[in-house]
């Protein structure tokens, strides 16, 4: 987690730095930035207290040494911070239900916070956290700059990220799902159907298991031999609206896609409204495939055929990873997972019509 340092950084009234197997002491960081050892211990413990210039100049030294708390000084708050790029769907409820389940049986509570569709939590954020000092955090559909998590790292604050948005790093712990083998799986069913043009509706291209679904969808195509169209792949979000603006744009179509592999299944219930506004029933005109297996896939009609995703079962893995992480003498067997997805059929997918039907 040490950021490396080029050597022209240096100046004769620097010290150089020490070896990457020692870590500066509280004291020794407190005196290269001119300040008091309690000031020190203000901006480990995420006071307001300490003027910014300050706040930033004593961070700047933490990163640079690597300074780690060591964990007998780490008092730790009975919580875990559960942190969401947006928070306004049955997909959250599911993963709260996972991370509450496993704080519930740790005696331990959970902080919901929301970034407001920024992939990366504000500064302030992070500051709070250093604050709140919980056992640790899980982040869904996010992630951290190297500043905030070298932060979380000089508190010892573990931290797991659950579906990571890009890349997370080699060394950042993850919890995520087989989304390529799921659009796969979804994909191949359609074509076993007997569809030949299956449209997509992806999410957000820059998130992972978005980028991921669609390769899956592609790579089902490709090997059936069956052409992939970019017309007849739309890149939109994770939301309901855009499954039914996306889904008119692809129903309306002259060559209309038979079916339609949606990337979640919000977007997969925008499909079905406009279908419905455009007179095709499901799926004797269309067939449909969702992505999550949400509760309401199984209540909606007809009940949708979708991917399912293990979101309880991923951030219950997700939170007793990150408590695994914060226990000194508990190495976790692994750090970087991945849960299976399943198809389940239901009724929203159906032979294709017969031509001129």
């Amino acid at each position: 987690m040490t950021p490396s340092e080029p050597a022209e950084t240096r100046t004769e009234d620097r010290p150089p730095r020490r070896p990457a197997a020692q870590t500066a002491t509280l004291a020794e960081i407190a005196r290269e930035a001119g300040v008091s050892a309690p000031t020190v211990s203000k901006v480990l413990n995420g006071r307001a207290d300490v003027a910014p210039a300050t706040r930033t100049r004593v961070e700047g030294l933490l990163r640079a040494h690597g300074y780690r708390r060591r964990r007998a000084e780490a008092t730790r708050s009975p919580l875990i911070d559960l942190v969401f790029h947006e928070l306004e769907s049955a997909w959250a409820m599911e993963v709260i239900r996972g991370v509450e389940n496993v704080a519930r049986d740790a005696g331990l509570s959970v902080v919901l916070s929301e970034s407001a569709g920024r992939l990366t939590p504000g500064r302030s954020w992070a500051d709070q956290v250093a604050a709140r000092r919980p056992h640790g955090v899980v982040l869904v559909l996010s992630g951290l700059d190297e500043s905030q998590r070298a932060l979380l790292t000089s508190r010892s604050i573990p931290f797991v990220v659950m579906d990571p948005a890009g890349d997370p790093g080699a060394d950042v712990p993850s919890i995520g799902a087989t989304n390529w083998q799921g659009g796969l799986a979804a994909t191949r069913h359609l074509v076993e159907l007997g569809h030949r043009r299956i449209g997509a509706i992806s999410g957000p291209p820059q998130m992972m298991c978005s980028r991921a679904r669609v390769d899956g969808y592609r790579a089902a195509l490709e090997t059936a031999g069956l052409p992939v169209d970019p017309e007849m792949v739309k890149t939109g979000d994770f939301h309901h609206e855009t499954g039914y603006r996306l889904g008119r744009e692809l129903l309306a179509r002259p060559d209309r896609p038979t079916a339609v592999f949606a990337g979640n299944d919000l977007q997969a219930l925008g499909l079905y409204e406009a279908a419905r506004e455009l007179g095709l029933r499901i799926p004797e005109d269309v067939s449909v495939v969702g992505f999550d297996d949400l509760p309401v896939a199984r209540w909606v009609g007809p009940p949708l055929t979708t991917v399912r995703q293990p979101l309880t079962e991923m951030a219950e893995a997700a939170a007793r990873l990150v408590l695994e992480l914060g226990r000194a003498d508990e190495a976790p067997a692994a750090t970087r997972v991945e849960l299976a997805t399943s198809l389940v059929v239901r009724a929203s997918t159906g032979a294709p019509p017969l031509a001129g039907s």
